[in-house]
């Protein structure tokens, strides 16, 4: 098994680095792909993968994606009214084939895993962008490692023993911390080549430390998520490892949060 998640692990890294390393209509193709994937994988779980409110999802978000590639994210907010204006009209009036519990799980997964996955585009794009996408991954996968080479150490404080009993409060603020000064080594070495940070060290540093506190808290929600619903794993598509949304969980949260730290902090 461990070499099997290995193999995978390389593979998905590979791929990461041609992917974001291009950007442009590659990264956005794929993007889009693993967002869709991850959607369907939720859906499954709510058993609406093939349901016509899933398939709304599934259309609402090819729409949000032509609208953040065309740069009209002002009509988002009247693309995510519609959505709901339409999910809970299929609610109505094919009452009571779908609870309302199916039709939150709708609505909420398009913004859970697609709008939030947007955003290791959306940095992408930014100015200096081609540099500060990889704090996404160094907050997300580089938190991870940390955590849990400090909490097989040093670990005795359950951080959340129902959903996760072998984090630990002490593995968490490892992975900070490792998030941290792996952000400040980057930006010591490639902050040099950003136009528009201004203190790259200090920037990388702590967009990084915020989205591995953020990163937690995605972690523990696709546990919970599968806890309440007695699933393992999301999926079986990346060997070793799972579903889409068993290795990207925390990605989710540290995308929006890398962009909106660095939009703030430069």
């Amino acid at each position: 098994m461990f070499t099997i998640r290995l193999i995978s692990g390389i593979i998905l890294i590979l791929i990461a680095l041609f992917t974001v390393g291009t950007g442009g209509w590659v990264l956005f193709a794929t993007t889009i792909s693993i967002s869709i994937i991850g959607l369907f994988e939720l859906y499954r779980v709510m058993k609406i993968q093939g349901s016509l409110l899933g398939v709304v999802g599934y259309i609402t978000v090819l729409t949000s994606y032509c609208l953040l590639w065309f740069h009209r994210e002002d009509l988002m907010l009247l693309l995510s009214t519609g959505f709901l204006m339409l999910l809970m009209g299929i609610y109505v009036f094919t009452f009571p084939k779908y609870r309302l519990e199916e039709v939150a799980v709708a609505f909420f997964g398009v913004f859970y895993v697609a709008v939030m996955l947007s955003y290791l585009y959306q940095v992408r794009v930014m100015v200096d962008g081609k540099y500060m996408v990889w704090l996404v991954f160094l907050s997300s996968w580089g938190s991870d490692t940390c955590a849990y080479c400090v909490g097989m150490l040093f670990g005795k404080h359950k951080l959340a023993p129902v959903l996760s009993p072998k984090k630990s409060v002490e593995g968490a603020v490892g992975g900070v911390v490792g998030a941290a000064l792996l952000g400040f080594l980057y930006g010591t070495f490639l902050g040099i080549f950003m136009t528009e940070i201004r203190n790259p060290q200090l920037v990388c540093a702590l967009s990084c430390a915020i989205a591995a506190m953020i990163s937690q808290v995605g972690d523990l929600a696709a546990s919970a998520i599968k806890r309440n619903h007695q699933v393992k794993d999301y999926g079986k598509l990346i060997p070793g490892h799972g579903g889409i949304l068993d290795r990207f969980d925390s990605m989710l949260f540290t995308a929006p949060a890398i962009f909106f730290a660095v939009t703030f902090l430069r």
